[in-house]
């Protein structure tokens, strides 16, 4: 018996740089924003922490629209948001935004960093 495997969705995730340089990237369900980000090279996300939800290094602003598709901030996400500079009411953790199906299309920005 021939066994067929799906191949997994790919959505699209728009990255913008605080410079207004747009990246667009098919991100695999089940991957988050951040690692989106990384493997794709796009600037601005540093990522120390792998995804651990231990660094605000991953802060993106999500567009309108796009946060009532999201889940809630957990705590450890708010925690450590108090970390990252200019947090917004659209301030989230790219690393704890899990790519689906329903997220196609989404659009974050890349906050301003100082060097």
């Amino acid at each position: 018996m021939l066994i067929q495997r799906r191949k997994p969705r790919m959505p699209k995730i728009t990255y913008i740089a605080d410079d207004g340089t747009e990246t667009v990237a098919n991100v695999a369900e089940g991957f988050s924003v951040m690692e989106g980000a990384v493997a794709n090279g796009v600037g601005g996300i540093e990522a120390v922490c792998g995804g651990a939800c231990a660094c605000a290094t991953c802060h993106v602003y999500v567009d309108a629209g796009w946060e009532a598709r999201l889940v809630a901030r957990s705590d450890s996400e708010e925690a450590m948001l108090d970390f990252a500079a200019n947090v917004q009411p659209n301030s989230r953790l790219s690393c704890q935004l899990i790519v689906s199906g329903s997220l196609d299309g989404m659009v974050v920005r890349i906050p301003h960093h100082d060097n």
